[in-house]
């Protein structure tokens, strides 16, 4: 995994800016800490910073399809999961590899097909390819948005990078907010296209963006679609297994060091034990996985039940490890180190943005440390709820029944940081809420004559896959690429989203609980605990001295005037005068985002325009 960054502009030389191509790479160093390179042409400029994890020696980039007066030149970010199919095909149509790297599969075969490649690859990847023969920039991004990217115009062209950071590294693009970025970052609707930032976007997932003389082209080349499903129950099932079968066993392939997330949950269990079997296969019965969870020095005296969490996870994880056959470790944290304002002010300037979900994020950062000193890849069970209809909205008649996005009614007015009145009168959150909900709905595949129920269950499902999704893919991506660690996803395997978007969901709760189907692919390589286990989000600190601290972290964020100007500070009020005890998890994600806006306006010092 990597950082990309670059631009093009026909106004300006760019063999002249190479000072400026540096500095934008180098603000990627930590998303690629083996290795960086830039490549210059008169029109354009192209950044990489790489992390090494296939053909070690031979994977340098950016790539050029020859060493004297390259026609094609690519900074390449991500895995391609079939790029051993891919390589033998081209070399059948004649094409010669000097590396192993799946880097150079993504060269040659834009050079074959064209912008047809991108109907070809399997994985996670961001790319830009600049063909010197048509003077034309090609930005790609995978098909659910794992892997980000983003851009902004300049004079004579547009510039671009895996962070928004990587943007302001050039002289054109500075940090501002507006009151757009503002509805963006505190409605908690996670659209894709707008960001934060004032002028810089998203490439959508499974987007294309191409730049040239005539000027600037967008298109969607994948995107989810209704289609008719014929398979019968036991087929289904049969289908679901394969194909998550296949997408562990594929995202194995690495030149360095692996591992799985193990939580002692259904979604990870299932991934670690397809991945451990898989490692037998290849290197031998005696081939140990290693797993690792996470837990807190305080949390088998301290657990209470809240409205995410129903249970400790270590046990499980532990008797997950133990059935599978995995050199598991359990990573203690001490809650306090979670109040250190370097570690919270490291996970702000990974994210880029003041939204996250406090000790949640500041653990999953210091998680990824301690497993980045003995691998380099982790597998994840990320997205199978959005895949299999595992959250609560999918079963709840309250969210089913709700006119809002569903998570809205357990991340929405409660744990959103209040907004000072004025600033709420401007933004009108309620009112973008609406409409975007509209606009929502109106995107939704359907299937002619589809019954109600079916119809608002592919709503909601829809709404996951596309925006609950998109944050979460968000928080793994930069917290992990912050600690130089690549995190694949085997649930994000579009194949895979195809087929169960489209199962009815009669089948897919066909045993009368959430993620049936998976349920069945877990037979037999689950303990019967965790085949059971009630759904159980990510953990969170319950120490009483965790609240204590936050509370006084968040006073000393409200002696910042431009927080103040932001935030309601009588409506917090109301958490910070709470004992800490007895303080909610929705008033604690409150302090939290206090705690980050404050981070956040320190070290990004963003003019706010509203």
């Amino acid at each position: 995994m990597c950082g990309i960054t670059g631009w093009a502009s026909f106004h300006h030389d760019a063999r002249r800016q190479a000072p400026v191509i540096e500095a934008m790479t180098a603000t990627l160093a930590r998303r690629g800490p083996d290795a960086g390179g830039i490549w210059l042409g008169a029109h354009a400029a192209l950044g990489h910073r790489r992390l090494s994890v296939l053909d070690l020696v031979g994977g340098a980039q950016p790539m050029a399809d020859r060493a004297e007066h390259p026609q094609v030149v690519l900074s390449y970010s991500g895995e391609v999961y079939n790029h051993h199919q891919l390589r033998a095909e081209l070399r059948r149509l004649g094409h010669e590899f000097r590396t192993r790297s799946d880097t150079e599969v993504v060269l040659r075969g834009y050079r074959q097909w064209g912008d047809a490649l991108v109907d070809r690859l399997e994985g996670m990847y961001a790319f830009a390819i600049w063909d010197e023969r048509r003077e034309r920039l090609l930005l790609v991004r995978d098909r659910l948005g794992v892997k980000p990217l983003h851009w902004a115009r300049i004079d004579g062209g547009l510039v671009f990078g895996s962070e928004p950071k990587a943007l302001f590294a050039h002289p054109e693009v500075s940090p501002r907010v507006d009151a757009a970025g503002l509805r963006e970052a505190y409605s908690l609707l996670f659209n894709t296209g707008p960001t934060i930032w004032a002028g810089v976007h998203e490439i959508p997932p499974g987007g294309l963006l191409a730049l040239d003389r005539s000027g600037l082209t967008e298109r969607r080349y994948w995107q989810l679609e209704a289609r008719p499903h014929t398979d019968d129950q036991a087929t289904t099932v049969e289908r679901v297994h394969s194909l998550v079968d296949r997408a562990a066993r594929a995202q194995l392939a690495a030149d360095v060091p692996l591992c799985s997330l193990l939580s002692g949950g259904l979604d990870s269990t299932v991934i670690t034990a397809l991945a451990a079997d898989e490692l037998r296969r290849t290197e031998g019965p005696q081939a140990r996985l290693r797993s690792y969870a996470v837990d807190y020095s305080d949390q088998a005296e301290q657990f209470t039940g809240d409205v995410l969490r129903t249970g400790h996870d270590t046990p499980f994880a532990t008797e997950a490890g133990a059935f599978i056959g995995t050199d598991h470790s359990t990573v203690v944290l001490d809650p306090h180190a979670l109040l250190d304002l370097e570690h919270r002010r490291a996970v702000v300037v990974a994210r880029d943005s003041p939204i996250g979900v406090g000790d949640m994020d500041t653990s999953l950062y210091l998680l990824f440390g301690e497993i980045r000193a003995h691998s380099t890849v982790a597998l994840s069970g990320e997205a199978a709820d959005e895949v299999f209809g595992g959250y609560p909205w999918f079963h709840d008649p309250k969210a089913l029944a709700a006119r809002t996005f569903p998570w809205l009614l357990v991340t929405g007015d409660a744990a959103a940081m209040p907004l000072h009145p004025d600033l709420a009168a401007t933004l009108r959150i309620g009112e973008f809420r609406a409409d975007t909900y509209r606009d929502a709905l109106a995107a939704v595949p359907h299937l002619d004559g589809e019954d109600p129920a079916e119809h608002r269950r592919r709503e909601l499902q829809h709404l996951s896959l596309t925006r609950w999704l998109r944050q979460l893919l968000h928080r793994k991506d930069r917290l992990s690429m912050a600690r130089g660690l690549e995190v694949r996803v085997p649930y994000c395997d579009h194949r895979l989203v195809e087929y169960v978007f489209n199962t009815p969901w009669a089948m897919k709760s066909y045993d009368g609980r959430e993620k049936s189907l998976l349920r069945a692919t877990a037979q037999g390589i689950a303990p019967e605990s965790v085949l059971w286990r009630p759904k159980n989000h990510y953990p969170a600190t319950h120490h009483p001295d965790y609240n204590r601290g936050l509370q006084r972290l968040a006073r000393e964020a409200l002696d910042v005037p431009q927080v103040r100007g932001i935030a309601d500070e009588r409506v917090i009020k109301t958490s910070l005068d709470t004992p800490p005890d007895q303080l909610p998890w929705g008033q604690r994600l409150r302090l939290e985002r206090v705690v980050d806006l404050a981070l956040w306006l320190d070290h990004h010092r963003p003019a706010i325009t509203l």
